[in-house]
């Protein structure tokens, strides 16, 4: 497996918790793993954006810069990085909030109302989340047993009850 998925939108959508997650989950599966993130100055409501790479092989450089999975979660993120995804890669994007669609055919776009999704299950603030489910869903990046350990491994110590609305959002990414 080699995966290069590259999370952006603003600070405070949890683009960098998503990122953690997943190569948390990585590492507990047993794969070579980076997490790089970025992120402007304005922590909350600045850019963020956050390289994971998944590998069976040791990996290069942790900056992805042609990602196969690109996620989404505003408008200025789309346009940035849209041209940057490999030919037959994925774009998932929380359509709740981009109602722009993708211009390129050769790339597969998932249109997921994450942010309403979280809303509409008392989860405001999980659309990111819930588009883990959704990347879990469709690339199955690794375990269900070793997503919940990522999971569990990224909500500390002092907020244990965030661990189950963080698996519910996931369930929730899961089913749409």
């Amino acid at each position: 497996m080699n995966q290069n998925i590259l999370f952006a939108g603003f600070g405070g959508q949890g683009i960098l918790f998503s990122g953690k997650v997943i190569a948390y989950a990585g590492l507990m599966e047993g794969m070579e793993i980076s997490w790089l993130p970025s992120y402007g100055p304005e922590m909350r409501g600045g850019t963020a954006n956050c390289s994971v790479c998944l590998s069976d092989e040791p990996i290069g450089s942790p900056l992805v810069v042609t990602p196969d999975v690109l996620v989404v979660m505003n408008l200025p993120s789309l346009d940035k990085f849209e041209k940057d995804v490999v030919p037959g890669g994925m774009i998932v994007i929380d359509s709740s909030i981009v109602d722009k669609k993708v211009e390129r055919k050769d790339v597969r776009a998932i249109y997921l109302p994450a942010s309403k999704l979280a809303e509409q299950n008392g989860l405001k603030g999980s659309a990111n989340m819930i588009i883990v489910g959704k990347l879990f869903k469709e690339i199955g990046f690794c375990s269900r047993e070793n997503l919940e350990k990522g999971v569990a491994k990224c909500v500390p110590p002092k907020k244990q009850e965030l661990f189950g609305k963080n698996m519910k959002a996931i369930q929730i990414g899961l089913e749409n």
